[in-house]
């Protein structure tokens, strides 16, 4: 016997990441994630080690998703970038979770265990940081104005981009949510909101 895996890890760390992506991770247990990914008790332990493990490497593989996702949008400019990449967020009747499983993992930190919650903040990080970058090309071509409070406007979007993952579970409509990016991007360059800070 060669060692290597007899399955597809890659089908494998999908199905746990829409496990723990509808469930959270303290529902969760081995037996709902033997189920969803076809893997023995003992397999899981031998490749993953135990939940945590496979909890570590599912939070990876969808933080990685989510930064590929929030990077392939394009535009004109920094302002049109961003707001494609929050009307790619608008619901599409997809088969995926609802929400946001960094999101959902943050709103469990007490639950995690301490690596799972590193990571957890990690991917939230990561996002935000990818929006200032967005903000601060925004400000070096003339965008924003150069006082522009840029790590409350990356809070800001972050903020808008939960809400349109998370606010149709609520009962928000897709048109709803549409015309909510178009209020919240009134933001953008608003010299009142861009340059306050405390």
């Amino acid at each position: 016997m060669s060692g290597k895996p007899q399955y597809d890890e890659g089908a494998v760390i999908d199905a746990a990441v829409d496990a723990f992506w509808r469930h959270g991770y303290a529902a969760t247990s081995i037996n709902v994630l033997t189920e969803a990914t076809g893997l023995s008790r003992s397999s899981l332990y031998q490749r993953f080690q135990d939940k945590d493990g496979l909890f570590q490497v599912a939070l990876a593989t969808y933080t990685d998703r989510v930064l590929r996702r929030m990077n392939s949008y394009d535009g004109g400019s920094a302002r049109a970038r961003l707001e494609a990449l929050l009307r790619g967020l608008l619901p599409m009747g997809s088969r995926r979770p609802p929400g946001c499983l960094l999101a959902r993992s943050c709103a469990e930190l007490v639950d995690l265990p301490p690596e799972g919650r590193k990571a957890a903040i990690s991917g939230m990080s990561q996002q935000r940081n990818l929006l200032e970058g967005l903000l601060r090309e925004a400000i070096a071509v003339g965008e924003l104005p150069r006082g522009a409070d840029v790590a409350a406007l990356a809070w800001y979007f972050l903020g808008v981009m939960q809400a349109i993952l998370d606010l149709p579970q609520a009962g928000a409509t897709r048109s709803e949510l549409d015309r909510m990016i178009a209020v919240a991007m009134l933001a953008w360059p608003a010299a009142d909101i861009a340059q306050t800070r405390t």
